[in-house]
């Protein structure tokens, strides 16, 4: 049988096989390239919608089901990269050159562990393979230095065409800008909204971000100028929101998620923090310290997903104090397999909504 045929056999074999998040055919959403046929080995280029996938490995199966039941082929070899879609751009918003999706963590309140889930989705995203910057909105409590492991760093200035020009703090493979590098570390930030908004649009225009699949933003609680800010100035591909399962948190939460959507940001989904306590000296037991089901019940209600659970555990903060994210400090625990889920979840929405899924 001639070459050609044979590839075309093999995509045809695989055309039935869909993405899971998107419901169409991976064939026809150009994910199977590079079709290579010797003898009996078959070999291709599966191109994920997210290095982040979290379906990788049930879609790598499902190819490789699908062409073993072609007579003759006796082994398959998948490669798998991944291309991040680019978010649509949006009249009316300013895109950030060379960046494809930006991400916002929000919450309706503070305290609900909101910059340790921000960080922790960017340092999981980052370890997944993406290129991943991340924001520190929070302009007047900035922690996300702390829990990098940068409080130490400087950034430098540089001037350009447009101005200053700051190049970001790097660590756990995370591009990082934050108020903390600005001010000496017992100052307040004493401003009223124009002077917020101006230094927000400085951290969304005149960074060195370079290349991004994704720029995660650590919001500042509530529902105010700085949400505003971000949300009408770039296209969002989309907010999480971060709650504990406590009843304050969710009426907070629900009225953090109400705003985004007013402003034409679309809802990847909830997730919730401190959903358990795990003690230390007897991991098999868990106590819902702070409610429990609070983020499910609220999920299903708005018709939302559930990007995952957090359960409360020390090294979790201990992690955090240190500069030391969960998800690369102890990447086996609970909290850090609820944490990377989160961010693969949140990553899956995202491409599905950019490739209009």
């Amino acid at each position: 049988m001639p070459a050609l045929l044979e590839k075309t056999a093999i995509l045809d074999v695989l055309r039935p096989v869909q993405d899971p998040e998107l419901r169409r055919s991976l064939v026809e959403l150009n994910m199977i390239r590079n079709v290579e046929v010797e003898g009996g080995n078959v070999r291709f280029t599966l191109v994920l919608t997210t290095p982040a996938c979290p379906l990788r490995e049930m879609i790598v199966d499902d190819c490789k089901k699908a062409v073993m039941a072609l007579d003759g082929v006796t082994a398959v070899e998948v490669e798998v990269t991944a291309e991040t879609p680019q978010q649509p751009s949006l009249p009316d918003r300013q895109n950030i050159p060379g960046i494809k999706n930006i991400i916002a963590v929000s919450s309706g309140k503070g305290g609900v562990g909101k910059s340790t889930v921000s960080v922790n989705i960017a340092v999981a995203l980052a370890e997944s393979g993406a290129k991943v910057g991340l924001l520190d909105a929070d302009i007047y409590g900035p922690n996300t230095p702390n829990m990098m492991g940068l409080s130490q760093a400087e950034i430098s200035v540089q001037q350009g065409d447009q101005g200053e020009i700051l190049e970001p703090a790097f660590n756990y493979g995370v591009k990082l800008v934050s108020m903390a590098f600005l001010i000496d570390p017992d100052q307040p930030v004493i401003w009223r909204g124009p002077m917020l908004n101006g230094i927000i649009r400085k951290f969304l225009y005149q960074v060195n971000w370079g290349e991004l699949d994704y720029l995660i933003i650590d919001m500042p609680p509530g529902t105010g100028d700085a949400q505003l800010t971000l949300a009408q100035a770039v296209p969002m591909a989309g907010a999480v929101i971060v709650t504990t399962p406590q009843t304050v948190a969710l009426l907070d939460a629900r009225r953090g998620l109400k705003m985004f959507q007013q402003l034409g940001v679309p809802i990847l989904g909830i997730a919730e923090n401190m959903s358990y306590f795990v003690p230390p000296d007897a991991p098999e037991k868990s106590y819902d310290i702070f409610g429990s089901q609070g983020g499910q019940n609220t999920a299903k209600e708005l018709g939302l997903p559930l990007l995952g659970c957090v359960p409360l555990e020390i090294p979790v903060r201990e992690g955090g104090d240190r500069g030391t994210p969960i998800v690369v400090g102890q990447p086996e625990s609970a909290s850090a397999k609820a944490l990377t889920a989160i961010a693969q979840q949140a990553a899956a929405r995202v491409s599905v909504l950019a490739l209009g899924g």
